[in-house]
């Protein structure tokens, strides 16, 4: 089973699920008020499209950034699998600050509060990874998520995160011996 740690930014994936609706709403209007085989063809094909661009935020919208599962950090970085990090690989979560790489402005001029996941420096395999540039970055043994793309980011959750990572590495390690 896994463990949720830290969410999605529900706010912005709602807001984009509002294009889908339109078109979908909009193809449906039209659909239903034509009987032209024509435009009955290109309002299927928006309602197909709409419907897809539909299932494609809300599947972002049920993806957690960080979760847990089996003695491994989750981290969903990637538009596929997320990548899976044994525990006794995480060693602490800190807030950082940096680009919010949002649609439609220039890269680096605005900033956002980032999570950041340290790695032990002697796994050196977890030490670089490629992952979606908006959601995050895999360098030096930081995993940083860009806070544009979770829940909000406050000491609270960080120190809820620090608790929980101790709390399962504590227990795998207590299962390892």
């Amino acid at each position: 089973m896994t463990e949720i740690w830290l969410r999605s930014n529900r706010r912005v994936l709602i807001l984009g699920l509002v294009p889908g609706l339109v078109i979908c709403g909009a193809a449906i209007g039209i659909l239903l008020q034509t009987s032209v085989p024509t435009l009955r063809y290109l309002s299927t094909a928006a309602l197909a499209g709409g419907a897809v661009l539909l299932g494609l935020v809300f599947r972002q919208l049920l993806r957690p950034r960080v979760a847990y599962s089996d003695g491994n950090v989750l981290f969903y970085l990637r538009a596929n699998e997320p990548i899976a990090v044994p525990v006794h690989v995480v060693e602490a979560f800190f807030l950082g600050q940096g680009p919010a790489y949002l649609p439609g402005t220039v890269e680096d001029s605005q900033e956002t509060v980032n999570l950041v996941a340290r790695l032990s420096q002697k796994e050196t395999e977890w030490q670089r990874l490629e992952v979606k540039p908006a959601l995050g970055r895999w360098c030096e043994g930081y995993v940083t998520i860009r806070g544009t793309w979770c829940e909000p980011l406050t000491n609270e959750v960080i120190r809820r995160l620090n608790r929980r990572l101790s709390e399962v590495s504590r227990e795998v390690a207590g299962q390892a011996s």
